[in-house]
C-alpha cells in the first residue's frame, strides 16, 4: 500500500512538470509569434538646433539678440554655413547688420550679416540710395557727446551775413550772423569710427557720420565751408522719415534762396523765423531776433520783403 502511494506521487510530479514545460514552450512561441507580426516602427532623424530669424529683418537693420532664436531643424537639412547650437549664440550678433533681407524663420548665417568693424559694415549699414557723410564736430556743437548712432538728428549752420548795402547808402557797416536748419531728421551712423557705443556712455566726438541723401551731401559740404555746423538732437517721439529730405532743397531739386541783406528795415516790423516751422519748411534766425542792441535786418525772397 505505501509503495502505491509513492508511486502515485511519483507520477503526479513527473505530470506536473511536464505539464509546466509544455506551458513555458507554448507562451514563448506566442510571444515570439506576436513579435514577428508587429509592424516595425521607423526611428525619427535626429534632430539639431539652428539660429533663424524670430522675424523678418529689413537690410541695413541693425540685430539684436531679441530678433534671433534657436530652431530645431533635422539634421539631414542642416546646411554646413547654418550656425548649430553650441557654437554661437544670439548676444554674439548683437549690433551685427543684415547684409541681404532675411526672412521670418530663415537661418542665418555668416554671409547674410556682417559685423561691426568689418569690411563692408558701413555700406551694408546704408539703406538704398543713402549715402555716408562725415562731419566736423566739437564738444558743443556734438551736444556734449550724448548723440549716439541710432539717433536722428537735424543739422544747423552758423555763418557771417555779409553787409552788402552800398557805401553811398550813408550807413554804418555792422558784420551780422545767421543760424538756419538745412537738414531734419538724419539718421547718425556713427560717432568718430564707432558705430555703436555702450548704453550710456556719453563721447566726446570730433566727426559725425551721417545718412544723407546724394543732393543732401552736397549740402553738407557746402555748408562746412560755409560756416560751423551743429547738431540739434531730436527726440525718439518723432517718427523717422523713411528719408529724410533737405529743408534747403525746393520739390524740384532746386535750391531756395534767402537773400539778407545787412541794413537796417525801414519798416517797424521785424523779419519773422519761424522757429517752429515743420519738416521740410525753411527756419533760420537772424541775430537781430537774438539782441536788441543789433540792428534789424531786411530779409528778401525775390520780390517779397
Amino acid at each position: 500500500m505505501r509503495a502505491r502511494t509513492l508511486i502515485l506521487l511519483l507520477v503526479a510530479v513527473v505530470l506536473a512538470g511536464g505539464t509546466a514545460m509544455l506551458a513555458r514552450a507554448w507562451l514563448k512561441a506566442q510571444k515570439s509569434h506576436a513579435v514577428a507580426e508587429a509592424a516595425p516602427v521607423a526611428l525619427p532623424p535626429p534632430v539639431k538646433s539652428v539660429l533663424v530669424a524670430h522675424h523678418p529683418l529689413a537690410r541695413g537693420e541693425i540685430l539684436k539678440a531679441s530678433d534671433l532664436a534657436w530652431e530645431p531643424w533635422p539634421d539631414n537639412g542642416v546646411d554646413p554655413s547654418y550656425i548649430r547650437l553650441g557654437t554661437r549664440t544670439p548676444q554674439s550678433f548683437s549690433g551685427w547688420v543684415a547684409r541681404f533681407p532675411i526672412g521670418s524663420g530663415q537661418p542665418v548665417t555668416l554671409a547674410n550679416v556682417v559685423a561691426p568693424g568689418s569690411r563692408g559694415f558701413l555700406a551694408a549699414l546704408l539703406l538704398p540710395g543713402m549715402r555716408a557723410v562725415s562731419v566736423e564736430l566739437n564738444a558743443t556743437t556734438g551736444i556734449s557727446g550724448f548723440v549716439a548712432p541710432g539717433d536722428r538728428v537735424d543739422i544747423l549752420i552758423t555763418y557771417p551775413v555779409p553787409n552788402i548795402a552800398p557805401a553811398s547808402a550813408g550807413m554804418t557797416e555792422v558784420h551780422h550772423k545767421a543760424s538756419e536748419t538745412i537738414l531734419r531728421n538724419i539718421r547718425v551712423l556713427g560717432i568718430d569710427q564707432q558705430l555703436q557705443t555702450k548704453k550710456g556712455e556719453a563721447v566726446l566726438a570730433k566727426t559725425a557720420t551721417l545718412e544723407v541723401t546724394p543732393k543732401q551731401s552736397e549740402v553738407l559740404a557746402l555748408a562746412s565751408e560755409m560756416g560751423k555746423l551743429s547738431l540739434s538732437l531730436r527726440s525718439l517721439a518723432d517718427s523717422p522719415a523713411p528719408v529724410a529730405e533737405a529743408s534747403a532743397t525746393a520739390t524740384d531739386g532746386a535750391p531756395i534762396v534767402t537773400k539778407v541783406s545787412a541794413t537796417t528795415a525801414t519798416d517797424d516790423e521785424s523779419p519773422v523765423s519761424d522757429s517752429a516751422a515743420p519738416d521740410g519748411a525753411a527756419s533760420y534766425t537772424l541775430d537781430s531776433q537774438v539782441s536788441l542792441f543789433m540792428p534789424e535786418v531786411t530779409v528778401l525772397r525775390g520780390n517779397t520783403k
